[in-house]
C-alpha cells in the first residue's frame, strides 16, 4: 500500500460522510422556508409548531455539514498538494464565490432567522428563511461548478513555464453543461432525501400514536392536534419527494448523455460495455471478467443504453477496449480503466435505492388522498422509515459513481490521480491523519445522531407551546442553544 491509496481512501470517506448532511441542508432550508410560508399565510397553528420542529432539526444539520466542510478541506494542502497546486487559479474563483457570497448570505441570515422571532416583522422574518434556503442552493451550485470543472475543463490554458491551469473564462465554467446538469440533477436528489426525511419523521410521530387491530387496520389515530400537524408534514414531504423524484429522473437521463459526450469511459464502465456497439443494450445484471474483458454473464434490454447515451436505439456507443486503445495513443501508455465492479454496481444500486424512495412518495400520497386519511397499513409505515437511508445510500453511490468513474483522472484528460498526491507525504502521516479524522467523524455522528432523535422524541411542544386556547405570540420563545 501506497499513500496514494490512503490518501484516496480519506478523501473518499470524507466526502461520502460529509455528503450525508448536505443533501438534507440544501432540502430541508427550502422545506421550512414552505411551512413557514403556510402559516404567513394561513396563521395556522400547526404550520408554526412544523416550521420551528423542522427548523430545528435543519439547524442541528446545517451546523454538521459546515464542521465536516472544513475537515475535508484541509486535505488539499494536506495530502493533495500536487492537485491543488495544479488547479488552484481555477478553482479559487468559484469556491471564493461560495464563501464570500452564498455562504455569506446564509451564515447572516440564518442568525437573524433564529434570533429574529418576535424582534422582526413577520414579513421580514419570512424572506430571512428563504434567503438562506436561495443561498444554500446557490452555495450547491459553486461547488458542483468546481467539480464539474473536473469532468469537462473548460475555460482555462496551461502555463507552459508553470504547468498550472489558468482560469480565462470564468463564465465558461459557471456556465459549463456539466455543471449545470450536475447541479439539478445533485440539488434534486437533495430534495428528494429531505422531502424522505420529513416523510420518516412525520411517519414515525403519527405510528408511534397509531393502534390496530388484529388485521393490521388503523384502529386509534392520534390525538386531532398531532394528527393535524404530521399529517400536514407528511403530505409536504411527500409531495416534495415526488416532484424532485420526476427531476431526478430527468437530468439524470440527461447526464447519461452528457457521460456518452465526454466521460465515454465512465458510461461504459457503469454498463459493462466491452466492445463499441450500435443499438447497445442496457445492462441489467452482468458478471465481468475483468482480466479478460468481457462478461460471461449479462442479463440486457436491446437497445435501450444506446437511447439513453445519445437519444436513438441505434446510437453508437463506445466501449472500454476500444477507449483504451485511443486513449493510449492520445495520452500515452497507462490503465485507463476505472474500477468496473465498483462502478457497475454504484449505477445500479443509486438507481434502485432512489427509485424506492419515490414509489413511497407515490404511495403515500395516493394513501393519504382527502381532507384527513391516513395510511392505514403498518407496512408504509414501515417503507417511510426505510426510505430515508435509502435515499442517502443513493447519494452516496452517486458519487461513487460520479468520482470512480472518472478514474485515473482527478482532472479529465489533464491530471492524473497519481500525479495530484502530495509527494513529501508519508504512508504513516496519511494513516495517522486518517485514523484522527475516522474517530472524529464517528464521534460527530453520535451527537447528530442523538441530537436529532431528542428532539424528535420530544416533537413540537417542546419548541412551540399549546396556543390553541391564547393567542398571545409574545409566548412563543424563539430557538435557544
Amino acid at each position: 500500500m501506497e499513500a496514494l491509496d490512503l490518501a484516496r481512501w480519506q478523501f473518499g470517506i470524507t466526502t461520502i460522510y460529509h455528503f450525508l448532511f448536505v443533501p438534507l441542508t440544501i432540502g430541508l432550508s427550502f422545506i421550512v422556508a414552505v411551512l413557514q410560508t403556510f402559516w404567513y399565510r394561513t396563521g395556522r397553528h400547526e404550520y408554526l409548531q412544523a416550521t420551528q420542529f423542522f427548523g430545528k432539526l435543519f439547524l442541528i444539520n446545517f451546523a454538521m455539514g459546515v464542521v465536516t466542510g472544513i475537515v475535508q478541506e484541509f486535505q488539499f494542502g494536506m495530502n493533495w498538494s500536487e492537485y491543488s497546486r495544479f488547479v488552484g487559479d481555477v478553482f479559487g474563483a468559484p469556491l471564493a464565490m461560495e464563501a464570500l457570497l452564498a455562504f455569506f448570505l446564509e451564515s447572516t441570515f440564518i442568525g437573524l432567522w433564529i434570533f429574529g422571532w418576535h424582534r422582526l416583522p413577520r414579513g421580514v422574518h419570512l424572506a430571512c428563511i428563504w434567503i438562506v434556503a436561495v443561498a444554500t442552493n446557490l452555495s450547491a451550485y459553486f461547488i458542483l461548478a468546481a467539480n464539474a470543472w473536473m469532468r469537462r475543463p473548460v475555460g482555462y490554458e496551461i502555463n507552459p513555464e508553470t504547468g498550472r491551469a489558468e482560469l480565462n473564462d470564468i463564465w465558461a465554467v459557471l456556465s459549463n453543461d456539466q455543471a449545470w446538469s450536475t447541479y439539478l440533477h445533485t440539488v434534486s436528489a437533495a430534495f428528494v432525501t429531505a422531502g424522505l426525511f420529513v416523510v420518516a419523521v412525520s411517519a414515525y410521530k403519527l405510528w408511534r400514536n397509531t393502534r390496530y387491530d388484529d388485521t393490521g387496520e388503523v384502529g386509534v389515530v392520534p390525538p386531532k392536534r398531532d394528527f393535524a400537524l404530521f399529517r400536514a408534514t407528511l403530505r409536504t414531504g411527500l409531495v416534495v419527494t415526488l416532484v424532485a423524484g420526476a427531476l431526478t429522473v430527468f437530468s439524470g437521463d440527461h447526464q447519461a448523455k452528457l457521460a456518452a459526450e465526454y466521460e465515454p469511459m465512465k458510461l461504459a464502465a457503469a454498463e459493462a460495455l466491452w466492445d463499441t456497439e450500435e443499438g447497445a443494450a442496457f445492462s441489467a445484471f452482468a458478471v465481468g471478467d475483468t482480466e479478460a474483458r468481457y462478461n460471461p454473464i449479462d442479463v440486457t434490454v436491446p437497445n435501450v443504453l444506446s437511447f439513453l447515451a445519445t437519444g436513438h436505439f441505434d446510437g453508437e456507443v463506445h466501449g472500454m477496449n476500444n477507449l483504451q486503445e485511443a486513449y493510449e495513443e492520445f495520452y500515452g501508455p497507462g490503465d485507463y480503466i476505472p474500477n468496473v465492479f465498483v462502478v457497475y454496481w454504484s449505477f445500479r444500486l443509486m438507481m434502485g435505492f432512489g427509485m424506492f424512495g419515490i414509489a413511497v412518495a407515490a404511495v403515500g400520497l395516493w394513501m393519504t388522498r382527502g381532507r384527513e386519511r391516513l395510511p392505514r397499513t403498518r407496512w408504509f409505515y414501515y417503507a417511510a422509515f426505510a426510505a430515508l437511508p435509502a435515499a442517502l445510500l443513493a447519494n452516496i453511490f452517486g458519487w461513487v459513481l460520479t468520482e470512480m468513474g472518472r478514474q485515473p483522472w482527478t482532472v479529465h484528460g489533464e491530471l492524473l490521480t497519481a500525479a495530484s498526491v502530495s509527494p513529501g507525504v508519508s504512508l504513516g502521516t496519511v494513516a495517522m491523519s486518517l485514523s484522527l479524522f475516522t474517530a472524529l467523524y464517528g464521534i460527530l455522528f453520535v451527537v447528530e445522531v442523538g441530537l436529532l432523535w431528542k428532539y424528535i422524541k420530544k416533537g413540537p411542544s417542546h419548541v412551540v407551546p399549546d396556543l390553541e386556547n391564547d393567542e398571545d405570540e409574545s409566548k412563543i420563545p424563539h430557538f435557544s442553544y
